[in-house]
């Protein structure tokens, strides 16, 4: 559920509905999937979004990761903590 999430991720949520600005430049690419977590979509169907880590000096290990068609309106959206190893589904 996207209130469970911390305040960072739901800025981040709501900068991606918003189309934007994001604080950095690799925000909205393609998102390869190569772990296989996410369910299975076309190549291009998924873009990562970076979730602000207090404290840390980089980008950390949070990000979002949305599938859809229009970048601001996504099918499903998902959170990762730990930079990819596991995924859980955003839920409005």
């Amino acid at each position: 559920m996207l209130a469970s999430l911390p305040s960072e991720a739901q800025g981040t949520e709501r900068l991606i509905r918003a189309g934007g600005p994001f604080p950095y430049t690799q925000d909205g690419r393609s998102f390869g999937n190569r772990e296989r977590l996410l369910p299975a979509q076309r190549r291009g169907y998924y873009r990562e979004y970076t979730v602000k880590t207090p404290g840390s000096r980089d980008r950390g290990a949070r990000r979002i990761v949305c599938g859809g068609l229009q970048a601001t309106a996504p099918d499903a959206c998902f959170y990762t903590a730990d930079h990819y190893t596991s995924f859980r589904r955003i839920v409005q």
